[in-house]
Order: C-alpha cells, then sequence, then structure tokens
C-alpha cells in the first residue's frame, strides 16, 4: 500500500497576493499603527515615530537571518537578555578550599563515579534480540 507523504511542508501558503497571512498581518498592523501616529501627531514628531514602526514591520515581513524569519531572531534575543545566564562552575577562592578538611565521607564521595557496565550475558541477550528483530522483518 502506497501512501502520498507531505512534500514542502516548510513553505506557507501565500494567501494575499504574494504574502503570507503573518506576512500580511504584519504589514497591515504596521501600516496601521503608522497611519494612526500620522493622525495623531504633529507631523515632525510623527516621521520620527513613523520610521522604527516601519522599519520593525518591514523586517518582520521581509527579513530573514540565516534563512531563519525575523520573529525567531527577535525571540532569541528577548530570551537572551531577559532570562536567567546559569552559571555552570564558579571557582573558588583557594583558602577556602584548603581549610575545610577532608573527611572519609566526603573523600569517598568525591572519589566514587558509578559506570554502566554491560556484562557478557547482557550482551548476547541484546545480540540475540536484535537478530531476532531482523528475521522477524524479512
Amino acid at each position: 500500500m502506497q501512501f502520498k507523504v507531505p512534500q514542502f511542508i516548510d513553505i506557507e501558503d501565500k494567501i494575499f497576493g504574494p504574502f503570507t497571512f503573518k506576512q500580511f498581518i504584519y504589514l497591515a498592523g504596521g501600516g496601521g499603527i503608522c497611519f494612526v501616529l500620522y493622525k495623531a501627531l504633529p507631523i515632525y514628531i510623527a516621521i520620527i515615530a513613523i520610521l522604527p514602526v516601519a522599519g520593525l514591520s518591514l523586517a518582520l515581513t521581509f527579513y530573514r537571518y540565516n534563512n531563519r524569519p525575523f520573529i525567531v531572531v527577535m525571540e532569541s534575543a528577548f530570551k537572551h537578555f531577559f532570562k536567567n545566564k546559569m552559571f555552570l562552575w564558579k571557582k573558588r577562592p583557594e583558602e577556602t578550599r584548603q581549610s575545610e578538611p577532608k573527611t572519609a565521607e566526603t573523600q569517598k564521595e568525591s572519589t566514587y563515579t558509578p559506570e554502566p557496565t554491560l556484562t557478557g550475558s547482557k550482551l548476547k541477550e541484546l545480540s540475540w534480540s536484535l537478530d531476532i528483530l531482523e528475521m522477524k522483518k524479512k
């Protein structure tokens, strides 16, 4: 039995002329905000306010960075700047490390690292189960 697999699933449909739905919303929203600013503010202040809004609207609509939409880049930038940063390692000063007495328990905990082992019998069971699965497929 054959099935049809959808092709080009990463390409959005063009709904409003040459624009996708998202692109149309970005353009219409930016244009609407620019129109409201133009009507509400004096012309010299409106131009200063309209330029960034129009630029952001056009960037959201058309600009792609590393073949990814600009909204994804903006989202990543906001996450980077406003989330807590995770520090993986912080070096302690030498004097505090040397002053701590090491007991047998702390020494045992620091040197013990369990490693998974694969015994011969487990390896044979795994090999046998893989062989059986291959035979069932044929």
